[in-house]
């Protein structure tokens, strides 16, 4: 057969009439697309019906927010979107929560929802609701297919969309009749995703302020990390001794052991980082603009040399607050710091201008990706030695200081736990968690090796760290992969231990089972002291619970029964079949060095 022959021969279904399921499905095949995540519905039976022969496997969940965790930790992890299906109404609305997830998170993902048919719109029909209005403030783009023959052309804006820029999610409603019609459509290729660039002119002016800095800081945050943009920005930083903190959960940015690494900001953080932040000359921002979090409520952009604020909320050094989740709110809320003041140079180095609102004062704007950024600097260096370096060796101790668990003297130590974690953790596992106190430790005690990466949502969104753990096992098939979660976190989603177990997913998960929500306790503790309203938790035998599913569990309450049961859980995983350890911590313990005895005793009670 001749290639003109082939090719024509290759070509000829796009020619032939497709129903405007299986044009859909063809589009995910032609974007790389090989594992989506949903719930099922009958808005849309004729994706599922393509789906049958594709080469795309479809991950039937528990819940669509489940589902969409899945999909935008695939997101996360890849770089690529990540796509989920739902049906219309209520299977829409489940998914939401990963929506504002991935907003915030500036995660790619492209939902695709069901709809009624297009005579059915506006009429009141079953479970029919307002997309655009439903999806469109959590959404770079929210747009409905109403030609079968145009779904190429929206699917490739999709993909584009949700990856371009500062990536996020992207929402396509399919109405039920469009993907029964049948349309002449050619698949549509791919749509290029800009980087950006840096010039000559700025690399030189970028290296002019390094270079008369005394106390400069790098920030690394954001999303479209790659490989070769932590190496190259690592190289980078070496090379100047720059010292180097990561964002809110991104401490896969940087490797814990890296000489220049100075540690994470945002909740859990040291006082001494703070402290370094604030006194900080120059401050390069790469990745995306520094946010509330990271800045303490942006009083860490105030003038240099000012005080990080009030830590009389910190009961034991450990960092904001207290080594703990969320804003700090007892008897008030903190206020909020001043902009940049101008004795601070600050430098963006972000993939797009940041919508309004999320924008700092910037003497260098460089609009590039980390990656694009990190082939413009990683072959340079000073000219001669930098007077900042034995400030970045000491602000290197500091958080290596910092990272030595504290040990508790009770039945199960869990800074005991961690340690021996630590030690059996791969270079290349993926650690996932969702929102509360518990993820203090794994955000402060684990070390980040370099082929590591961390899944947790920044938006601080509860139940993420189970499907997230879920979606990493599947798509780093034979990588460990550890999940935490607290008690209150996981049961928003642990019926995703049904997927796990059906999708032969393997994720070891960890289960701090101390009775309460811990965050809200804690802020609640130091606002009313003693008066428990809304915060207990009665709790199932969590290791029953996931033997029911078919799953591997044990309990452990004794610190020596950690390594043992460990090993039993480890072995589990690497047969192919997910293993749960509910951990059980002395009642009222809520975050390394903080019980609940220890802060009424700070409130007087």
């Amino acid at each position: 057969m001749t290639r003109a022959a082939a090719e024509a021969a290759e070509g000829s279904e796009a020619r032939l009439p497709r129903s405007g399921g299986r044009i859909l499905v063809d589009q995910l095949v032609a974007h790389g697309v090989r594992t989506v995540y949903g719930v099922p519905g009958e808005s849309y039976l004729d994706v599922l019906d393509a789906l049958y022969d594709a080469p795309v496997r479809m991950v039937t969940c528990r819940q669509e927010g489940g589902a969409a965790y899945m999909a935008e930790a695939t997101g996360k992890l890849t770089g690529r979107p990540g796509v989920c299906f739902t049906t219309r109404g209520p299977g829409a609305a489940n998914a939401l929560v990963a929506l504002h997830t991935a907003y915030q998170d500036a995660t790619p993902l492209v939902l695709f929802v069901g709809l009624v048919p297009r005579g059915h719109r506006g009429r009141a029909a079953f479970q029919e609701f307002d997309l655009r209005g439903t999806f469109g403030a959590h959404a770079k783009l929210v747009e409905t297919a109403d030609d079968a023959a145009r779904l190429p052309e929206i699917t490739a804006r999709a993909f584009a969309v949700a990856a371009s820029g500062t990536p996020g999610p992207v929402v396509v409603g399919l109405p039920e009749d469009v993907l029964t019609d049948t349309a002449l459509a050619s698949d549509a290729a791919p749509l290029p995703v800009p980087e950006g660039a840096v010039s000559e002119d700025q690399l030189r002016e970028l290296h002019a302020l390094l270079a008369s800095a005394e106390r400069p800081l790098a920030l690394l945050s954001g999303s479209r990390w790659t490989d070769a943009a932590r190496a190259d920005v690592r190289a980078w930083a070496e090379a100047w001794s720059l010292p180097v903190a990561v964002g809110f959960r991104c401490q896969d940015l940087m490797p814990s052991d890296c000489e220049v690494f100075a540690g994470h900001l945002g909740y859990g953080r040291s006082d001494a980082l703070a402290r370094r932040v604030a006194a900080a000359d120059l401050l390069i921002c790469v990745g995306a603009a520094p946010g509330d979090v990271a800045t303490d409520g942006y009083e860490l952009l105030a003038a240099v040399g000012t005080e990080p604020g009030d830590r009389a909320e910190a009961p034991d050094g450990v960092g904001r607050p207290g080594g703990t989740e969320g804003p700090v709110r007892p008897n008030g809320a903190r206020p909020h710091g001043s902009c940049a003041a101008p004795a601070r140079r600050i430098v963006h180095v972000l993939p797009d201008a940041p919508p309004a609102g999320a924008w700092h004062r910037s003497d260098l704007t460089l609009l590039a990706a980390p990656a694009a950024f990190g082939r413009a600097v990683r072959e340079s260096a000073p000219s001669g030695p930098v007077p900042w370096a034995a400030d970045t060796r000491a602000c290197h101790a500091a958080q290596r200081a910092f990272r030595r668990p504290l040990h508790d003297p009770e039945f199960l130590d869990l800074g005991e736990v961690f340690a021996v974690l630590d030690a059996r953790l791969d270079a290349d596992a993926v650690i996932t968690f969702g929102a509360g106190n518990y993820a203090v430790w794994a955000q402060r005690f684990l070390t980040y090796r370099e082929g590591m990466r961390q899944l947790a949502p920044r938006n601080g969104s509860m139940g993420y760290g189970l499907p997230a753990g879920v979606a990493a096992a599947l798509t780093r098939p034979g990588h460990q992969v550890v999940t935490f979660a607290g008690d209150g976190c996981f049961l928003m989603n642990g019926q995703e231990l049904a997927t796990a177990v059906a999708a032969e997913a393997a994720p070891l998960i960890l289960v701090t089972d101390n009775g309460t929500y811990g965050t809200i306790r804690k802020h609640q503790e130091l606002a009313h002291p003693g008066r428990v309203s809304g915060t207990d938790l009665v709790n199932p035998d969590f290791a029953a619970y996931a033997r029911a599913f078919g799953a591997h569990g044990e309990t452990v309450a004794a610190t020596e029964e950690f390594g043992p049961a460990l090993e039993r859980s480890l072995a589990n995983c690497r047969s192919g079949r997910p293993a749960l350890i509910a951990l059980r911590p002395a009642e009222g313990r809520l975050a390394p060095g903080m019980t609940v005895d220890s802060l009424r005793e700070r409130g007087g009670t």
